[in-house]
């Protein structure tokens, strides 16, 4: 059984873990002392760990082994339409398990959920963060995707890289795109109505490139996972992230 994986501040020699992780830790996972489990810092930093002391909500490991994962030199930032109900969740969740590295939340026009300034908008950043720490988790990844805040249109226009517009009207299709060896590629996923002429209009005069993925339709929750993966086998991306730092 493939070891679980927490998340941790920082890694020393002995990692404490208490709060939420140590609980779940503690309580749900109900580790024992001589179990190993992964720790991860989010960073890129990895390691093997025995249990050695086992409190309530608490767990003491002691770090056996370490091992540093690059960040990819071809990094995908998703800029997520808003969706409306838990689809948003989804797609971030299934974009993190497909191996993306930075999440915009993007504001588009024809967007049914609205995240307006306040208590509920911070409420719906705080779910996709979380959503996004579980499902790092849960694939195992040393890398926890970053969530920004909420953006518009000309701020994804202002991308300092290439773009890549995933849209149903698309004449070029991704597999047939050159992709760069570094730098990051913007991918952008429209919501529910789809991105429209006036989004697309500005975000092609920015420089970026209207693709579609196939002949089927996507939902706005699963294009990216779908898109991402695609990425991966068509870049060295997942061949780069097979390899990392012996454990030492």
């Amino acid at each position: 059984m493939t070891e679980a994986l927490f998340l941790v501040d920082e890694l020393g020699e002995r990692v404490l873990l208490d709060g939420p992780e140590g609980r779940h830790a503690a309580a749900v996972k109900r580790i024992r002392v001589g179990e190993t489990v992964r720790l991860s810092d989010g960073r890129g930093a990895l390691a093997r760990a025995e249990a050695v002391a086992v409190g309530r909500d608490t767990v003491e490991f002691a770090v056996l082994s370490r091992e540093h994962h690059p960040a990819p030199p071809l990094r995908i930032t998703l800029a997520q339409a808003l969706v409306k109900g838990d689809r948003g969740e989804l797609a971030v969740e299934t974009a993190t398990e497909a191996g993306v590295d930075a999440i915009l939340p993007w504001r588009a026009a024809r967007c049914v959920a609205k995240w307006e300034q306040g208590p509920r908008g911070d409420k719906a950043l705080a779910r996709w963060r979380a959503t996004v720490r579980e499902a790092a988790k849960q694939a195992r990844r040393p890398w926890v995707p970053a969530v920004g805040e909420p953006v518009d249109t000309r701020r994804l226009a202002r991308h300092d890289g290439p773009i890549l517009v995933l849209h149903e009207s698309a004449t070029d299709v991704l597999a047939a795109t050159d992709l760069p060896v570094s730098g990051d590629v913007l991918l952008v996923v429209g919501p529910e109505g789809g991105v429209s002429d006036d989004e697309l209009d500005l975000l092609v005069a920015a420089g970026a490139k209207a693709v579609r993925l196939g002949p089927e339709v996507l939902r706005a929750s699963t294009a990216a996972a779908v898109a991402l993966g695609a990425i991966g086998a068509l870049s060295a991306r997942w061949c780069d992230r097979a390899h990392a730092a012996p454990p030492s």
